[in-house]
């Protein structure tokens, strides 16, 4: 399922997620921290991989369509905000 949100929107997910929480996601998802840093807008892929989101720029940041929605979600559930289903 894939899923289109603003870039602002995906940075304040991710502005908003406590200290340690990409290390998280990545050891529960079983993925490289950088891979999971590149998800929400980085750009390591020395280290990391891409991740499905593509991004288009425009008002608001642009838009980001994200194929996998399964790094969102557990975002989503560490901020205690309602998984995109």
């Amino acid at each position: 399922m894939s899923v289109t949100i603003s870039f602002n929107e995906l940075r304040r997910i991710k502005d908003s997620l406590p200290h340690g929480s990409m290390d998280r996601i990545a050891e529960e998802l079983n993925l490289r921290s950088d891979t999971v840093r590149n998800y929400f807008g980085a750009q390591n892929y020395e280290d990391g991989r891409s991740c499905g989101i593509h991004i288009e720029p425009g008002p608001d940041g642009g838009v980001v369509e994200i194929d996998d929605i399964t790094i969102l979600n557990k975002a989503k559930a560490i901020l205690g905000e309602e998984p995109i289903a």
